[in-house]
């Protein structure tokens, strides 16, 4: 792993001024300097009884065979006899005194006062010190004692896993850790010293996003999971591999993808990637997490569960979370991760508008459920549609869509700050610049750019190994802040919240199934040495080191993409650019997230500023609501962009079944059902007219449109 020497020798920057400081030991109400580390964390003492000689201040043999009522060799005269008897007693009364204080002591320190200094079990850090519905009973020393499950810690605590296994929790940056049986929706949690915990506000314009995206967890890719599409020969997206495994009986099914939801990313995942100095993680998840048609091959519903795990803890480590529609019905972007590659029906093809009409119901199911009180502060980001191609779904007819959206998702919330998520709308890989001024006036609307430089189709790129020290990187940092810097800054100002929703380490595009499976790659090298990071020299990992810091001071607001890419069947991960987790461990990205500012700077290349503060309605202040330029973009449009009326194109009913996604489960220590706090409204679903004939969902792109079936 990379030390910031390391760091600054490979960027020729110095770690931003008051970093001792800012580095200093966790200063939440809770911890008190003056009790011992094991007691800050939440583990009780260790406490045993003094061996019995020792608490009797070392008896010598004949006075005890003399108690015991044996006789000494030389026995005393009577009135030292009972001079000798009187010393017993009060002996014994001493070793007593001493048993009841070696078990009345411990049960003191690991059940009373812990309880009485880890604050209210209703969250309250820094509250009152005591429950007032509470009276701490002392129990008697033949009382068993129950162990203390600690609900709060900071580096250096244990954490116990649902399963029972533990590991170390390792925050060098001030965080901590809070999850309470009892209060199970408490947001007292924070990853850092200069992120606030999740019971406050975050300030878009003062304090940077530090994210990474949990990519290929809920929705599958082949250069993330590559091991899971080996095992099926051919299949290239989650559509293939989903009737390849659900005709694979012997092996499990379909629900072998359960396996994955639930081992792919672990509770320690979430642990370190707030022990890295980050503060947001991007969740991808697909529509058929709320529900599937008949017709389409996905495992439905079954990932809901392990998102609600996944935001719970991110809750429990203070992290905010961007959840990120995936995909959308017939697809929006005809790649591999959009559920079917190769085919584009979302406002596009005869099935384009009944498309569009599911794809906003699911928004809306998403948003009734993360508008509820116990998840605004988890969920503070909605982006509603990853990576749409705007070349075929048309300019004018997907800002209508955004436009919709957001009226749909505002109908829900309501309008100001802490109603709900912000929206979030991706640029289209039509630049940042093109977005100047839409939607003006709309409440908390965000901008998502995708950055990358391995798809610029160069068959050669030059060279990242230049050494280490000043200069490691070649070409390549400089590169990344001329490119990054200014439109950032400028977005930041013309149109709201702006962020880099993905990114990478990769200069080509050299990763195993990263174009898609049988896809050849644009670079012409050998792609070989760029697969396996275990042959990579010092001067490729400060180059790459260099490189990462220069995109992150550039960007300012981002998430990495990804945390984890999956070993292939040969046991290596073959797309080390792509992988945060394994930078870490490998030593080419910053152990402190902070350490990047200046770095373009030191370069010499000027990204531009944005001193703020955001106007007030793009942060939910004054002003705040419907977009002023709605009126110019009507839902439906007149026609999609391939020509057909909207009007005439079939599409649903809305008397369907509503889907309300279920809340989770939780306990209390002592066994009770803990309710949820808010409730969500139902809606009627999209649905088939009964008697009509649609065209298929995923495959109407130049099929005739049959018209309006009512």
């Amino acid at each position: 792993m990379a030390s910031n020497g390391s760091l600054a020798k490979a960027a020729g920057v110095p770690l931003p001024g008051g970093d001792a400081n800012s580095l200093r030991e966790p200063q939440a109400p809770f911890y008190d300097p003056s009790r011992p580390v094991s007691s800050i964390d939440g583990r009780p003492h260790s406490a045993a009884i003094a061996d019995s000689t020792t608490a009797l201040g070392g008896i010598n043999k004949d006075e005890v065979s003399l108690a015991e009522g044996g006789q000494a060799t030389d026995p005393a005269p009577k009135k030292s006899a009972k001079r000798n008897l009187l010393l017993i007693a009060l002996l014994s009364l001493v070793a007593l005194i001493v048993v009841v204080l070696a078990v009345v002591l411990p049960v003191y320190f690991k059940v009373i006062k812990p309880r009485q200094q880890s604050g209210s079990r209703e969250g309250q850090i820094g509250g009152s010190t005591e429950d007032p519905g509470e009276t701490p009973v002392e129990p008697t020393p033949t009382e068993p004692v129950t162990p203390v499950v600690p609900i709060t810690g900071g580096d250096g605590s244990t954490i116990t896993t649902e399963n029972g296994t533990t590991f170390t929790y390792v925050n060098n940056f001030g965080g901590f850790w809070y999850s309470d049986p009892d209060d199970p929706y408490n947001d007292s949690a924070q990853p850092n010293s200069w992120t606030p915990p999740l019971n406050e506000s975050f300030d878009y314009a003062t304090t940077r996003i530090y994210g990474v995206n949990l990519g290929g967890l809920f929705v599958l890719e082949p250069f993330i999971s590559p091991a899971l599409f080996q095992r099926y020969p051919g299949t290239r997206d989650e559509w293939e591999l989903s009737l390849a495994m659900a005709a694979d009986t012997a092996n499990g099914g379909l629900d072998q993808l359960e396996e994955h939801y639930d081992t792919f990313i672990t509770e320690q995942d979430i642990a370190e990637i707030a022990g890295a100095g980050l503060n947001w993680i991007r969740l991808p998840v697909p529509y058929w997490a709320i529900e599937k048609y008949a017709d389409e091959p996905f495992l439905e519903r079954t990932s809901w569960r392990y998102i609600i795990r996944t935001l719970q803890w991110c809750r429990k480590y203070g992290l905010r979370v961007n959840i990120d529609l995936h995909t959308i019905p017939g697809s929006h972007n005809a790649y591999n991760h959009g559920g079917k590659f190769g085919v584009h029906n979302f406002m596009n093809g005869a099935m384009g508008m009944a498309n569009a009409q599911r794809a906003l119901y699911y928004i809306r199911v998403f948003t009734e459920f993360f508008n509820q009180p116990e998840w605004r502060s988890v969920v503070p980001m909605f982006s509603i549609m990853n990576e749409p191609i705007i070349t075929t779904i048309g300019a004018e007819q997907i800002r209508a869509f955004y436009v919709e959206a957001h009226r749909v998702m505002r109908e829900v919330t309501g309008f100001g700050e802490g109603n709900g998520p912000y929206m979030v709308l991706h640029d289209s890989f039509q630049g940042l610049g093109g977005w100047s001024g839409f939607m003006s006036g709309a409440d908390r609307v965000g901008i998502d750019v995708h950055p990358y430089f391995a798809f610029n189709g160069a068959a050669a790129v030059e060279a990242i190994d230049t050494g280490v020290g000043p200069g490691a990187g070649g070409p390549w940092p400089a590169r990344a802040c001329t490119r990054f810097g200014s439109m950032m800054n400028d977005s930041r100002s013309a149109f709201g919240v702006t962020m880099a929703g993905e990114w990478s380490n990769a200069i080509q595009d050299c990763s195993l199934y990263l174009r898609g499976v049988g896809t050849p790659t644009d670079y012409q090298g050998d792609c070989t040495v760029w697969q396996d990071s275990a042959g990579w020299t010092d001067g490729t990992k400060a180059g790459l080191l260099a490189f990462a810091s220069a995109q992150m001071d550039a960007l300012g607001d981002y998430f990495f993409w990804t945390w984890r890419i999956g070993e292939s069947e040969r046991g290596i991960v073959e797309s080390p650019f792509w992988s945060y987790k394994l930078g870490l461990d490998g030593g080419w990205m910053p152990t402190d997230p902070r350490s990047v500012i200046g770095t373009c700077q030191a370069l010499g290349v000027s990204t531009g500023s944005f001193t703020g503060p955001f106007a007030p309605y793009m942060t939910g202040g004054v002003g705040a609501g419907a977009p002023s330029d709605a009126g110019a973009y009507p839902w439906p449009p007149a026609a999609q962009n391939d020509g057909n009326a909207a009007a005439a194109l079939p599409t649903y009913a809305t008397t369907g079944t509503p889907v309300v996604l279920p809340a989770p489960t939780f306990t209390d220590s002592q066994g009770n059902p803990i309710p949820p706090i808010g409730t969500q409204a139902a809606y009627p679903a999209p649905t088939p007219i009964a008697g009509c004939t649609y065209p298929n969902a995923w495959e109407s792109e130049g099929v005739f449109a049959p018209g309006v079936c009512a």
